[in-house]
């Protein structure tokens, strides 16, 4: 859990946000307090027609007067109400989606490292739950605590100026009420901000159980899916509970003590009226101001736990927002007079940010050519895959350097770096949109001709039986399709975005041996011009290069051609035995084992 933080300093990091509304908000609390006012004013109302006007020898008229002007004080309390929320529900709703649009952008440029250790379900509460209830906060309940804020004092005042005796008693019946806010305040903070962490990681559950419903049921591991999600539900729930439970106590106690400061008051007020120190009218008046501070009184603990809970939203929000992109471009970005696709890495070293004494990969030093295919071989765990996302920036080495035709990445801007540098790996990412948006999401030129082209490399012809053929939307991370056929999809992403260095993880590794061929023949005419590196995980990929590094312990052990480091170097020998000789689809596999899991359950 993140640092505490005051109230008033979490609160206060909204004005940048709040500002450009802020004129609209101050019209929303002035409606609202003059709301308040006039619901004090009635009493008064009654004060003078019970002193003046009935008493004997009283005009009757004057009741009728009186009730007209009760009548027109609440027709305007009703109107300041309904103007109160009309000057801030736009704009709260305005501030609402700025926060949301502002987080989703920053969490497009925070680091790979960042997502790593963040689970999706906390940034989705945050970006939903979260700035939903900030903005009904700052609509209603800021506003309101204010409100009812100043109305009790301006309604103590006012109770002073009848019978400074009774206001005495009522003033009396504050100070346990204050006692106990300090308490409840700091025991709700830390409740309410456990509840939304367990209800972020019970959203984490949700889209992980979502997402991976196909190895649940293949697996026959529903059931302890189910298990696991009830018992963070039932811990939501215990929380949730003791919410309440601290909730309904404070307003007990707001609520049992102005009740028994009123039967003490009128215990005395009708002493004083028996005395003559007080008139029945001022007595009336009295209790009438006691009941419309009550009700604000007793409102008072909702809208201190609203304001605890939009605390922790805050603090929330911020936890993600303060997050530094560590990625950035340079003041001053380079790029190369002619870019050749020259690609190299010199004493290049990479470790994980919770684990740096623990390289992954250690003194990386390769060169690939302009126009070269380079295909990294190596064990599990080698360092192929972290090898290659270095070459994007999706992580940055921490010792050593990589350029491209004697630049450093660091010194490209981000994104010009990586239009030059395409990627496809093999897990497959699509979006919930078109195929043709998917492929085309990163190519400079969204033409039917690129698509056509990108899609025939990648032999996804099928894209174009679809329904509505290359429009037909795909479904969340295309799991409508086959392992292979996203696959492919995501390889004509790769191309289509024509870079100058590609980089492929494993990209045919569901597919048959057929269309595998078919789309080796392709590649082979598209990389000629590009510089590729390719991580290979069959016989059949390591084909397509011109050489081949070998990877060991995340070390390059030796580069050199296929038939070079296969006559000389045993590790390679080893290596290229273990790799798969056949393709996997494994869409289908685990499609096959889910019915045999069905047919067993039947």
């Amino acid at each position: 859990m993140a640092k505490q933080t005051s109230f008033f300093r979490s609160i206060s990091r909204l004005y940048p946000h709040v500002r450009p509304i802020l004129p609209r908000l101050l019209m929303g609390l002035v409606s609202a307090l003059l709301a308040s006012l006039v619901a004090l004013t009635i009493p008064q109302v009654l004060r003078v027609l019970i002193n003046n006007s009935l008493k004997p020898g009283g005009a009757a008229d004057a009741v009728w007067t009186a009730a007209v002007v009760i009548l027109i004080l609440g027709i305007a309390e009703a109107g300041l109400v309904a103007l109160r929320r009309q000057f801030v529900i736009n704009p709260a709703t305005t501030v609402e989606t700025r926060m949301r649009v502002s987080l989703y952008g920053h969490l497009q440029n925070l680091t790979v490292s960042f997502h790593d250790r963040w689970g999706s379900g906390q940034l989705l509460s945050r970006a939903m739950t979260d700035l939903n209830f900030l903005r009904r906060w700052m609509a209603f309940g800021a506003i309101m605590l204010v409100v009812t804020t100043l109305t009790v004092v301006i309604g103590i005042v006012v109770m002073f100026s009848m019978s400074w005796q009774l206001a005495l008693i009522f003033l009396a019946a504050a100070v346990p009420i204050m006692a106990y806010g300090f308490r409840f305040r700091t025991r709700f903070s830390k409740v309410a901000r456990r509840s939304q962490d367990q209800a972020g990681d019970l959203a984490t559950t949700v889209e992980e159980s979502v997402h991976g419903i196909r190895v649940l049921k293949a697996f026959g591991r529903s059931r302890e899916a189910l298990e696991n999600f009830n018992e963070q539900a039932e811990e939501l729930r215990q929380t949730e509970i003791a919410k309440a439970r601290h909730q309904a106590t404070f307003t007990m106690v707001v609520t049992l003590l102005p009740e028994l400061a009123l039967g003490t008051g009128l215990v005395v007020g009708v002493m004083l009226c028996a005395s003559g120190q007080l008139s029945i009218g001022a007595l009336v008046a009295f209790f009438a101001t006691a009941a419309v501070i009550a009700t604000p009184v007793e409102f008072s603990g909702m809208l201190l736990a609203m304001a605890l809970t939009a605390k922790s939203a805050v603090d929330r929000h911020f936890e993600v927002m303060d997050s530094v992109n560590t990625i950035t471009s340079p003041p001053a970005p380079q790029k190369p007079t002619q870019l050749k696709g020259a690609l190299t890495f010199t004493n290049a070293t990479f470790a994980f940010e919770d684990a740096p004494d623990k390289p992954i990969l250690k003194d990386i030093n390769l060169e690939v050519r302009p126009g070269e295919t380079m295909a990294l071989v190596g064990i599990t765990g080698s360092g192929k895959s972290a090898l290659i996302q270095l070459v994007p920036r999706l992580y940055d080495v921490t010792d050593g350097s990589i350029t491209i035709d004697g630049i450093d990445l660091r010194e490209f801007d981000v994104d010009e770096l990586r239009r030059v540098v395409g990627v496809a790996f093999e897990d497959t990412t699509l979006f919930s949109n078109s195929v043709r948006d998917n492929v085309l999401l990163g190519a400079p030129d969204r033409t039917e001709e690129a698509l056509d082209e990108a899609l025939d490399v990648a032999q996804a012809h099928f894209a174009y039986s679809l329904p509505a053929g290359v429009d037909t939307l795909i479904g969340e991370e295309g799991l409508s399709l086959s392992g292979g056929q996203r696959q492919r999809i995501a390889l004509a992403r790769a191309i289509a975005a024509r870079p100058r260095v590609l980089v492929l993880d494993d990209p045919l590794s569901a597919l048959d041996v057929h269309t595998e061929e078919l789309v080796e023949t392709r590649l082979r005419a598209v990389l000629k011009d590009t510089t590729t590196l390719i991580v290979a995980h069959r016989p059949s990929t390591v084909a397509l290069a011109d050489r081949v590094a070998l990877l060991e312990a995340g070390r390059i052990a030796a580069v050199g051609t296929h038939t070079e480091l296969l006559a000389h170097n045993p590790h390679y020998r080893y290596v290229i035995a273990s790799l798969d000789q056949e393709p996997r689809d494994l869409d289908s596999e685990l499609s096959a084992l889910e019915d045999q899991s069905e047919d067993i359950i039947r």
